[in-house]
């Protein structure tokens, strides 16, 4: 952000600290948005951009800034988004989380357009700003397997009956649980097709030429995500593992599961680190998903209840557990979230401890519905994770203010390196008694 004659101007392509000359592409009555055309002074965090689509493609914002810059910006977000809508400060900084910053994304949702103008039948993300997909030839924040795969992709999908007829094909990325002797490694690509119209053999004959000479797993999606469905191999499934805590969890490619998977394990570490349970303890795990925190928390002896508002998500939570022989220690619930109470929080039991991982909407109204600290039932300690320092920040004002608990700890989570996505992971604590 800079300033011409008091007007704050958001500057595209530009990084703090830089001298650059910009055009006004849109202007608004208390601000203006500006895009670089000359750099006079570069940042020395400023590097050249790997990807050639780099600045097109809407994959990516933030590849011309070295690492360690976009790791300070995020910080920067998260500490002003606390100061300034939650009213907190945080008490200590904890040391940001990050891991490989190339080849991470194990999930991603790659647009399908037929498009002659260009050439025929398009694969990637979304351009900036924009409803038409990128050009791409390459991809270097998805596996490089599946980034080198995007021109014979495209091949394949333009020679099918219903190339305008598959509008999306959505990437998870997994590792076997069974290891075979055949499999050359023990990650699984998993590429789920959203199809508007069914196949023909034909179609069906180039899939399964593809999978076995490009080593991926076809899915068909007809409908919403609970239609989803192997269709080749037949018995193609995934999962993946928190090894530190001797967990594995199956889940679907419509599944969520966290995007950077080395990252993940990190958090989890880092979350159980700060949570501390015991055996013994009773802990709550809001928006528990397929039990990502619930598992390893139970794996260190505590009582857990998952609670989660989709059922589909619970019912795998509970297969997840059975197979990792935590069902004696775990317990799981449907509930919604949003309409969380005062009164339906207490139904769960005491707990001393709980964690709260929400989707970008956060967990005002769990906040506003947890004991106040200091009273007999409240939480000794909870681990807020975020994707959202807005919501984090309102959140957080709502702990703090209302409930009266301390903000003892904060940091950032790199889960989306190049993009302006902000995780991060917050410490409450009930503040002791006078």
């Amino acid at each position: 952000m800079a300033r011409i004659e008091g007007k704050a101007v958001f500057v595209e392509g530009a990084l703090p600290g830089e001298q650059v000359r910009v055009e006004i592409v849109k202007r608004k009555p208390t601000w203006d948005i500006a895009r670089v055309t000359h750099i006079e002074r570069a940042n020395a965090a400023r590097v050249s951009p790997r990807c050639p689509h780099f600045g097109v493609c809407g994959g990516c914002t933030l590849q011309h800034a070295d690492v360690s810059l976009q790791l300070a910006a995020k910080q920067r977000v998260l500490e002003d988004a606390l100061e300034r809508i939650g009213r907190v400060e945080a008490q200590r900084i904890l040391p940001p989380i990050a891991g490989p910053a190339w080849g991470y994304r194990y999930r991603a949702r790659l647009s399908v357009r037929d498009v002659p103008k260009k050439g025929g039948v398009l694969v990637g993300f979304h351009e900036r700003k924009s409803s038409y997909v990128a050009d791409m030839l390459e991809c270097h924040v998805v596996p490089p397997k599946i980034g080198k795969m995007l021109p014979a992709l495209r091949k394949l999908i333009e020679g099918l009956s219903i190339r305008g007829q598959l509008p999306q094909i959505e990437l998870a990325v997994g590792e076997r649980l069974k290891p075979t002797d055949q499999a050359t490694e023990n990650l699984v690509y998993a590429l789920v097709l959203r199809i508007l119209a069914p196949l023909t053999r034909v179609d069906e004959t180039r899939l399964i030429a593809f999978a076995d000479a490009h080593g991926v797993e076809f899915w068909l999606q007809t409908k919403g995500p609970e239609t989803v469905a192997p269709f080749y191999p037949a018995n193609a499934s995934l999962a993946y593992t928190l090894p530190e805590f001797d967990v594995a969890i199956p889940f679907a490619p419509t599944d969520f599961t966290q995007v950077n998977a080395a990252v993940n394990r990190v958090l989890v570490r880092r979350a159980l680190i700060l949570l501390d349970p015991r055996p013994g303890d009773r802990v709550v795990d809001f928006f528990c998903g397929l039990g990502n925190f619930t598992l390893p928390i139970a794996r260190r002896g505590a009582q857990v209840v998952g609670v989660e508002g989709n059922r589909t998500l619970v019912d795998r939570a509970t297969r997840n557990a059975e197979r990792n022989g935590l069902s004696a220690r775990t317990s799981f619930r449907v509930a919604n979230l949003f309409q969380a109470t005062p009164e339906s929080i207490a139904e769960l039991g005491p707990f001393s401890r709980a964690l709260i991982d929400p989707p970008r909407e956060g967990a005002v109204e769990v906040c506003k519905a947890l004991p106040p600290a200091g009273t007999p039932d409240a939480q000794q300690r909870i681990i807020y994770v975020s994707c959202n320092p807005a919501t984090l920040a309102r959140d957080a004002a709502v702990l703090v203010h209302d409930r009266g608990f301390a903000l003892t700890a904060a940091g950032v989570v790199n889960m989306f390196p190049h993009t302006a996505h902000v995780e991060s992971i917050a410490v409450f604590e009930a503040q002791p008694q006078e």
